[in-house]
């Protein structure tokens, strides 16, 4: 089984900024440990002639050509339908 430090989840903890005691440390030292086991007990299967599975749901992707439709709609009577314009935009309130 890889063994994970101390040191390992105290520079794990700190990379995630977190903060954990002593106790915090020591039980996710254990739980890092365990997980890690487990993912070596995984590859440890043998999958030959498994196919990989990366989409589980069966959807695809639909496309379409991107195209312009024109529609005879000139700037000003887009313009009209906006509840503010200013200098030919749209004017919106500010978002910080």
């Amino acid at each position: 089984m890889t063994q994970i430090s101390r040191d390992d989840v105290q520079h794990l903890a700190q990379l995630s900024s977190l903060q954990l005691s002593d106790n915090e440390l020591d039980s996710l030292k254990e739980d890092i440990g365990n997980i890690l086991g487990y993912v070596q007990q995984l590859s440890e299967l043998d999958t030959t002639g498994v196919e990989p599975t990366y989409q589980v749901t069966d959807l695809e992707n639909v496309w379409r050509d991107d195209s312009v439709v024109d529609d005879h709609i000139t700037r000003e009577q887009l313009l009209t339908l906006a509840p503010e314009a200013a200098a030919h935009q749209v004017k919106v309130p500010k978002v910080l």
